[in-house]
């Protein structure tokens, strides 16, 4: 029989509790559940969100450390014409029970050096257990054109299951500088290591004589490494703050290491061992401006790039996007008293989607997202903070006509509508020696 090629299918199962752009995570701390805006922070969290800011910490150590749960799903339903119910629903299930992250920082006055270690990217498992749509279409309509239209879905058993994970851990170290009693900057670093691995398996079988049609098998782990530099500065003047992050992109090269390929020369080639992949960490600007409307109660807003457009990434599929992420934030936060403290904020992302590139294996949708919680102050030294970030996605709806390449490369014409939930819990603690 004619060999089945699924063309254009690669497993790329973006997974994770992440906030931020596609690659990006930017809930390194519990502050940023609890309160959404802290680009303006002088706080502990502000090691990552805003580093030239713990200039204006108080002199001495200080450390913190959080602990997320994060949970998804990813929901494609799939409209094509050799189904025979018409439409199908394919849901993958993420999840992260424990996200860890540690960030410590020293002030000596004019100076000093802060550092985290944290998942800066990805940051779970995502298993689709009834496979894609992508897969079940192309396998019926190979077999339905390989045999001139007499091998139905009626005819056979197709079964697909995949399971993906992504996690790019990063370890930062920097310098701060106050050159003036209102003026700081950053200089710093940080190395990123990802490591992936891509599971799974398509088989179709007929119905009365077991005959086996498709057998694809694959057990693959990525691994790479990259570097980014990171510069930041603040500007504080009486109650308001002003500050600025920007980190160059990191090139990421991430190579093969595959256990089991039943194909490395066709349907699943991508994962050939040795392979190269691209999946570059894209540069990323963040300004913010920060107010305290009265010692209490205190404002920020918040605006974020990331240039993925130029961005290196699998198929060069970076190509596709409109524009990078965009991301418009803000939050409020409020002492009740000297113990407690509340907050809550919303963001808005924006990614410049487009139908090239949103596939069944990496897709995203737009989405406002809101964060709230507490923090309790037990002393001058020790805080416990807690919070909750959830998102609402805009559904994402990509039809295909038919013709060449037409649906999944099927010629014939199909639909899916993409979806999404998210929700993070966490709670941290913070130390100041």
């Amino acid at each position: 029989m004619k060999r089945i090629t699924l063309l254009g299918v690669s497993i790329a199962l973006a997974c994770g509790a992440h906030a931020g752009g596609i690659l990006t995570n930017t809930n390194l701390h519990v502050d940023f559940l609890r309160m959404v805006a802290r680009g303006a922070s002088h706080d502990i969290d502000a090691v990552y969100s805003n580093p030239a800011g713990t200039a204006f910490m108080p002199q001495g150590w200080a450390l913190s450390l959080n602990i997320q749960s994060a949970y998804q799903t990813r929901n494609i339903e799939s409209t094509f014409a050799l189904f025979p119910e018409g439409t199908r629903k394919y849901t993958g299930k993420a999840s992260a029970p424990a996200i860890p992250s540690l960030m410590a920082s020293y002030n000596k006055g004019r100076w000093g050096v802060s550092g985290m270690l944290g998942v800066v990217g990805g940051g779970g498992k995502c298993s689709f257990d009834n496979g894609l749509p992508a897969f079940d279409s192309q396998v019926m309509a190979g077999l339905y054109a390989m045999s001139k239209g007499t091998l139905t879905p009626a005819a056979y058993d197709i079964n697909t299951a995949l399971q993906g994970s992504q996690l790019i851990y990063g370890g930062q170290i920097g310098g701060f500088y106050r050159f003036m009693p209102s003026l700081s900057g950053y200089a710093g670093v940080r190395v990123n290591y990802f490591f992936g691995n891509y599971s799974g398996f398509v088989t179709a079988k007929m119905k009365k004589m077991d005959k086996t049609l498709l057998d694809l098998r694959l057990d693959c782990d990525q691994k790479g490494w990259g570097v980014t530099p990171i510069l930041g500065v603040n500007y504080q003047y009486k109650n308001l703050t002003l500050a600025a992050k920007y980190e160059f992109k990191a090139n990421l090269n991430i190579e093969n290491k595959t256990r089991e390929n039943s194909d490395p020369n066709g349907a699943l080639a991508a994962f050939k061992d040795g392979v190269n992949t691209p999946s570059d960490i894209p540069a990323m600007l963040s300004v913010a401006a920060g107010y305290a409307i009265t010692p209490r109660l205190r404002a920020t807003l918040e605006y974020h790039f990331f240039d993925d457009k130029h961005a290196g990434m699998a198929g060069h599929k970076e190509k596709a996007l409109k524009h990078g992420t965009r991301e418009l934030l803000a939050g409020v936060e409020y002492d009740i008293n000297k113990t407690f403290t509340v907050s809550a904020g919303t963001q808005r992302t924006n990614y410049g989607l487009a139908d090239d590139f949103q596939q069944n294996t990496a897709f995203s949708c737009d989405s406002w997202s809101v964060g709230l919680g507490a923090a309790v102050h037990f002393n001058k030294k020790v805080t416990v903070n807690v919070g909750y970030f959830f998102s609402m996605y805009d559904d994402y709806t990509k039809s295909v006509e038919a013709g060449k390449p037409g649906y999944n490369g099927t010629t014939m014409p199909g639909k899916d509508v993409y979806s999404r939930t998210n929700k993070v819990f966490g709670m941290g603690i913070d130390y100041k020696f």
